[in-house]
């Protein structure tokens, strides 16, 4: 719990900070874009949440290996 609580607060605050960039930038690359609206708000969602799920999994391996440690032998190694 710890892991995923770590890993997705991190996620968030960059998904978070890369919409603000990304909104702030919409001039700069609106340009490159065909058929899509600089600045459109399923585009921005679609991202975000798809970059929550992959840092989801990221987050989820490690914590599935921790969960299959024993504590005991995880304390004998400290």
């Amino acid at each position: 719990q710890l892991t995923l609580g770590h890993g997705l607060q991190l996620a968030l605050c960059g998904v978070a900070i890369g919409t603000v960039a990304a909104l702030f930038s919409t001039r700069v690359i609106a340009g490159l874009l065909f058929g899509v609206r600089a600045a459109d708000p399923l585009t921005f969602a679609g991202v975000a949440c798809s970059l929550t799920v992959v840092a989801l999994v990221a987050c989820l391996v490690p914590a599935l290996r921790a969960l299959r440690v024993d504590p005991m032998v995880a304390l004998r190694c400290e």
